[in-house]
């Protein structure tokens, strides 16, 4: 599959990187709102809507935002749809508005948002960033949608609003109640390590891709990447004084060679090293 392809952002948001059970974030709404499956599912489709809209114009305005206040910046915009939402919500499902109550403006300070505008949207082109919100909104739906259902289900019997359960089923009330979501989210959690876990015993690659990747390997705490850069014909030395006169590093991905020019400061002098070093020692065991 593509890296770079729609059908890529779509999969990974929902499977591959599953903000709710890979990347267990937004566990605030995941825990609060699944009391029941249309609550989970209204909850994700919002989160979904905001998610696409901020990707695709803060990606649009990528080049124009300053980095030193791309933060505020990119809470402004998504506050501007998180209020949007909120009042389609209350003036044509005004249900769902009251379901949910607090946690349709606390929207505004997902993590989830946050991090794909930060480690994504920022970095890559509006068509992708519009999918790869998508396909994370998708994934946060699906799995707000599931833990909802299995918290109805098991609390009160139904599913939907649908009585699903026989006559003499007694609800376990405990399930609908706040330790219930732990309950249910440690359990689909497990089934779902367990499943990486036989498909890695027969040979399957299941571990995640690095999503929005911005070649910022001197910062990156992954050392199962396999995509780190090196400093180009540079000594340690060398650097340090690049470093000091002000200047940029060149830097190579090694699997695609797309070179990526990178500013340096002194602070990160301990970090450049510890680079050159570790890829010197990559080289000669390659």
């Amino acid at each position: 599959m593509n890296n770079g392809s729609v059908t890529e952002r779509l999969y990974n948001g929902l499977i591959k990187e599953n903000p709710t059970f890979v990347l267990v974030l937004g566990m605030c709404p995941t825990l609060a709102v699944t009391t029941s499956a249309i609550n989970g599912l209204g909850m994700g489709l919002t989160t979904m809507v905001v998610l696409a809209l901020s990707n695709l114009f803060i990606s649009l305005l990528r080049n124009v935002i300053p980095d030193r206040v791309r933060i505020p910046a990119f809470i402004v915009i998504i506050a501007s749809f998180v209020t949007v939402a909120e009042l389609l919500l209350k003036a044509y499902i005004p249900f769902l508005y009251d379901a949910l109550g607090l946690y349709i403006p606390l929207i505004v300070v997902n993590c989830i948002i946050l991090g794909r505008a930060e480690a994504y949207a920022s970095k890559n082109g509006p068509v992708l960033s519009l999918f790869d919100g998508i396909g994370m909104g998708l994934g946060f739906t699906m799995a707000l949608t599931i833990i909802g259902a299995f918290r109805e289900i098991l609390g009160a019997g139904k599913v939907f609003g649908f009585d699903i359960m026989p006559a003499s089923y007694i609800p376990c009330s405990i399930f609908v109640m706040a330790p219930g979501a732990f309950f249910v989210l440690a359990l689909l959690t497990a089934i779902q390590n367990k499943i990486k876990i036989e498909g890695e015993k027969k040979g399957k690659d299941m571990s995640k891709i690095q999503s929005g990747c911005g070649h910022d390997c001197l910062n990156c705490a992954d050392t199962s990447c396999t995509s780190k850069v090196v400093v180009k014909e540079e000594t340690v030395e060398k650097v340090s004084e690049k470093v000091h006169e002000n200047k940029e590093l060149e830097f190579v991905d090694i699997n695609e060679a797309v070179e990526d020019t990178v500013e340096i400061t002194v602070d990160d002098i301990s970090a450049i090293n510890a680079a050159v070093n570790n890829s010197g020692e990559g080289n000669e065991n390659g």
